[in-house]
């Protein structure tokens, strides 16, 4: 028989640790640690989303969408950022996407409606 699998958990709301705690002590093969001791694997709290920009652009994607703005094409938007074609359409894609818009107009429409742009 090999040893029981060492499970830790790190769960910031203490009603549900307990809870999981009860839950899990009953089942063959896996002993709870204490936290901090050895564990083979932990059950935590998904780590904090924190938005990468305004409207959860990147700061890459907000200067495209500046761009954007202007009614620029995919090859302007390239020639400006110095990047390519094809890197400058999946910005555009990525914005288009992102602020759940059905092409480039209606992005700068909802970042302007949004108050990620201001025109």
């Amino acid at each position: 028989m090999s040893d029981p699998l060492a499970l830790s958990l790190r769960v910031s709301d203490p009603e549900l640790a307990e809870r999981l705690a009860e839950v899990l002590a009953g089942v063959p093969g896996l002993t709870l640690v204490r936290d901090g001791e050895p564990a083979d694997a932990v059950i935590a709290d998904p780590a904090p989303v924190t938005p990468t920009g305004e409207g959860g652009l990147t700061a890459r994607e907000r200067e495209v969408l500046a761009i954007l703005t202007e009614g620029a094409s995919n090859k302007e938007i390239a020639r400006r950022l110095g990047i390519s074609v094809h890197t400058a359409k999946f910005h555009v894609g990525r914005v288009i996407d992102k602020l759940d818009a059905t092409g480039r107009t209606d992005a700068v429409a909802h970042a302007a409606r949004t108050g990620v742009i201001h025109l």
